[in-house]
């Protein structure tokens, strides 16, 4: 502003040179008059000057005030929104850092069912696996009473669970075909599916046998009949819903026709439930029984003490008679003593009481 000032005084006095100097070329020097009112109207000419230099520098003054609050109130709404930013990087950046533990969890979830898978591979321990989930659902629904694992009978032959009932058992044996299974999943094109799915169905099958021949005993006690427990929904689906379109009967009736019942982990729990109300049934049944020995009991005794009430009832009636006639014999004894007495004393005319008297 200072610059701007200084320019326009030189530029005036350059002006008020040059004026002077063409006064002097053109007037004389005695003209002195119109110098004072040429220096007059110059004086005008500054002042006025001054003037429209301090209403611009005000102005100029006032516009900079508010530019500088403009520029303070979006410097702080910039800062602030600069602020949220940093805050959502910061919850960006947290919450990748919880995705990137979460992904971390689900690969290492992912090798460990890689590693399940891989022991699933042994025949063995599927069959391990399979009668653990079996004894872990007989634990939560039935008594410990009324199950055995791993029961043995007299060919030989171990049964992986069966359940007692009042009079007989109900064998249980954990089946987990699940290579041939996989397989059928894992088929490239229909050909192999079929493929897998016959040899699927042979599988299943041998199994059914297998319980048939081996765990229906009923000479031993057994039910005509057993479950056949698949520790896996999709497997028993297949088992149970598909049927394949083979010229063999559908493996569900195959099993029925042999009396062999298959079972996954929810049916055979809604099996084990009406076990168990059958079983309080039985409880229930037997309490009944020893209330209804109980009061035969009570009832043989209550007879007894009727007797014996009975006599004393017996006695107490004698000894009432009794002691009615013993006051009738006591009344007439009475009466008699009562008849002595007024015979024996003497009246108020006798003579010895008139002597008494006078004496």
């Amino acid at each position: 502003m200072e610059i701007l000032l200084i320019v326009i005084l030189v530029i005036l006095s350059a002006a008020v040179f040059i004026l002077m100097k063409q006064q002097a070329r053109s007037t004389s020097s005695a003209d002195t008059q119109s110098m004072m009112m040429m220096q007059q109207h110059i004086e005008s000419l500054r002042s006025d000057m001054r003037a429209s230099l301090q209403s611009i520098t005000d102005q100029v003054g006032n516009q900079l005030t508010s530019v500088t609050q403009q520029i303070q109130a979006q410097t702080s709404t910039v800062g602030n929104r600069l602020d949220s930013a940093a805050r959502v990087i910061g919850d960006v950046q947290r919450n990748l850092g919880e995705l990137n533990r979460a992904t971390q969890e689900m690969k290492e979830l992912g090798q460990s069912m890689s590693k399940l898978e891989e022991l699933l591979s042994a025949p063995k321990l599927r069959g391990g696996l399979g009668e653990f989930l079996l004894e872990d659902l007989l634990k939560q629904v039935l008594p410990a009473d009324h199950f055995s694992m791993q029961y043995r009978f007299r060919n030989g032959h171990i049964v992986d669970a069966i359940i007692r009932t009042s009079d007989r058992m109900v064998p249980v044996d954990s089946k987990f075909p699940l290579e041939n299974f996989r397989k059928i999943l894992s088929a490239q094109n229909d050909s192999e599916k079929k493929s897998f799915q016959k040899a699927f169905t042979t599988d299943v099958k041998k199994h059914i046998d297998a319980i048939a021949s081996k765990y229906i005993l009923p000479d031993e006690g057994t039910y005509p009949f057993a479950l056949m427990y698949i520790p896996a929904e999709n497997i028993y689906y297949e088992v149970v819903i598909k049927d394949y379109g083979t010229n063999d009967a559908a493996i569900y009736q195959y099993a029925l026709d042999r009396k062999v019942v298959p079972v996954s982990p929810n049916s055979f729990y809604a099996y084990l439930q009406v076990i168990a109300l059958g079983l309080r049934g039985l409880v229930i049944e037997r309490r009944a029984q020893e209330i209804v020995d109980t009061l035969s009991r009570l009832q043989g005794d209550m007879g007894r003490v009727r007797e014996v009430f009975d006599v004393l009832g017996t006695h107490l009636d004698n000894a009432r008679k009794k002691y009615d006639e013993a006051d009738k014999r006591l009344s007439t004894f009475e009466g008699k003593l009562e008849g002595v007495a007024e015979h024996s004393l003497p009246g108020p005319q006798s003579p010895l009481l008139t002597e008494q008297h006078v004496a």
